[in-house]
């Protein structure tokens, strides 16, 4: 069931269209990548769903019903531009946040104190956030986007200012917040988090959505029909009629094969593989979301 329902909608800018007809459905409990180049027409869509501003055309649909005011207590949005007040205070402003989500203040400071320890940062408590890093402000402002336990959070360069170390914990609370039935909307550039993370993807480009779908579904859809052997010893016999050796390397006694089969069908090439030598592993080799992404936007 999808929490939300996006059919048709179109934005314009004076002359200029941000989106055209552009639908998705996103799944209740499913963490899902919104891809696309600078101006492709993202935020554009960000911004209708925390209701920003309105589509021009189409509707919006959240939990089966039309997006309205009431919905946005629903929801938690971190955005690529951050806003913290540098001169208040951390736990003072979590706080006044946590208030304006409409925790009451009890349910508040438990809240708080829970993330607090979660992310280690007790410490930070009376500190001005202009005297944190970038990284330490980042985990602040993740803490005022969920705090409220959102049905719904969106997002948008989560990692920006974060180490490695950090973009990991980051990474598991968003799983963490998933498993507990939040559904996430996660827009990046960073195709490799999206792989490691995502479960369905939608790509934006030049205001048009031109694909959507669960990420191993697209790559199988994207698939190049490429196969890598690995056979013991060297490789010197050919490969069947119809089929081309693209690449062959050897090291330490094992030759890796990269052939293209149009077909897919693999039995043959197989059968005369092992009626000479040892076969050790054979796969399919699916495209990278970064191939797939630098391949339809280019196209387009």
């Amino acid at each position: 069931m999808s929490i939300l329902s996006i059919q048709e909608v179109s934005k314009y800018y004076g002359d200029y269209q941000a989106l055209n007809s552009v639908s998705m459905e996103i799944s209740k409990g499913s963490i899902f990548g919104l891809l696309g180049p600078n101006g492709a027409g993202k935020t554009s869509l960000i911004r209708i769903i925390n209701q920003i501003t309105g589509p021009d055309e189409g509707k919006v649909l959240f939990d089966g019903k039309a997006l309205a005011p009431q919905h946005i207590s629903r929801i938690g949005y971190l955005p690529e531009e951050r806003g913290l007040y540098p001169k208040m205070k951390v736990g003072e402003q979590i706080m006044y946040l946590a208030r304006l989500k409409n925790l009451d203040k009890a349910s508040a400071k438990k809240t708080v104190r829970e993330w607090f320890e979660r992310f280690e940062i007790e410490s930070w408590r009376d500190k001005n956030v202009e005297e944190l890093s970038k990284g330490m402000q980042q985990k602040v402002q993740f803490i005022a986007t969920v705090i409220h336990k959102p049905d719904l959070l969106i997002f948008d360069e989560p990692f920006t200012g974060f180490d490695p170390i950090n973009t990991n914990l980051i990474k598991s609370e968003i799983r963490r917040l998933r498993d507990e039935g939040a559904t996430i909307i996660f827009s990046t550039h960073r195709m490799e988090s999206v792989e490691e993370i995502c479960d369905d993807i939608a790509l934006i480009n030049k205001s048009h959505k031109i694909l959507e779908g669960p990420i191993k579904e697209v790559k199988m859809a994207n698939k190049s029909h490429n196969y890598i052997f690995e056979v013991a010893g060297d490789f010197n016999g050919a490969v069947p009629n119809g089929m081309q050796l693209l690449e062959q390397k050897s090291k330490e006694g094992i030759t890796t094969l990269k052939v293209s089969v149009p077909d897919d069908n693999t039995s043959e090439l197989i059968k005369q593989i092992v009626s000479n030598q040892q076969l050790i592993s054979f796969n399919e080799e699916l495209p990278s979301l970064n191939d797939i992404f630098i391949q339809k936007v280019q196209a387009v």
